[in-house]
């Protein structure tokens, strides 16, 4: 019983911890002006560290896959694998970055069909039963609160074979990436998938100098 109590203990200590490092880094976000976000995330140098054409040589082909990048921001990822042959659905909480996305791919003349925005809510990715092969979500894990149900939900929405592709800084310091303690571990990530009923990992920490890649399916 002591132990069965221990435990609960410290399944309750660990989420309150991570509810508050979430809520902290969403503070950080709502406080920074959006004008400022959008230069952090399109910064001439990201191509450097983000490196995007390795990122996505790991998960090609690309042709004809139906992928979310959830958190797209200002669409970083979400043209570039339009323009690997993929067709995306660009999912973030705030509207001003769907705007901004719906923007650029008018400015392109992307149609619709290839790049699509839809505002999702904190605690539901809000995918259809298997509608995507792929789910990408890049430096936005750590501000998800209930990642448990929530990828249970995102878990839903993956077709056969489909799985969730987590980019995310490393916790420790890096030149790049927001405060340690609003971080997780590649460990964190694998936790909250595993209880979300993904059962296939594999983690990467050597493409990306301040990221690690949690492949899970």
């Amino acid at each position: 019983m002591k132990k069965l109590i221990y435990c609960f203990a410290l399944s309750w200590l660990v989420h309150t911890v991570h509810a508050q490092h979430q809520g902290h880094a969403n503070e950080h976000m709502n406080q920074t002006p959006f004008a400022e976000l959008v230069k952090q995330f399109e910064r001439p140098d990201r191509d450097f560290w983000q490196k995007p054409i390795e990122v996505l040589s790991l998960i090609r082909p690309l042709k004809n896959k139906r992928i979310m990048d959830l958190g797209c921001g200002t669409g970083y990822f979400s043209f570039k694998l339009v323009d690997s042959g993929a067709t995306v659905i660009a999912a973030d909480i705030d509207e001003r970055f769907l705007a901004y996305v719906d923007s650029v791919r008018d400015a392109r003349e992307i149609s619709k069909k290839m790049i699509q925005t839809r505002k999702v809510n904190a605690n539901d990715p809000l995918l259809e039963k298997k509608e995507v092969d792929i789910v990408l979500i890049v430096n936005t894990f750590h501000h998800l609160e209930d990642r448990v149900n929530y990828f249970k939900k995102v878990k839903n929405g993956l077709r056969s074979q489909g799985f969730v592709m987590v980019i995310d800084y490393l916790k420790k310091e890096t030149p790049m990436g927001p405060p340690v303690d609003m971080r997780l571990s590649a460990d964190d990530v694998t936790r909250d998938l595993k209880l979300a009923g993904f059962s296939l990992f594999r983690t990467d920490e050597k493409t990306l100098p301040y990221q690690y890649i949690v492949f899970a399916m």
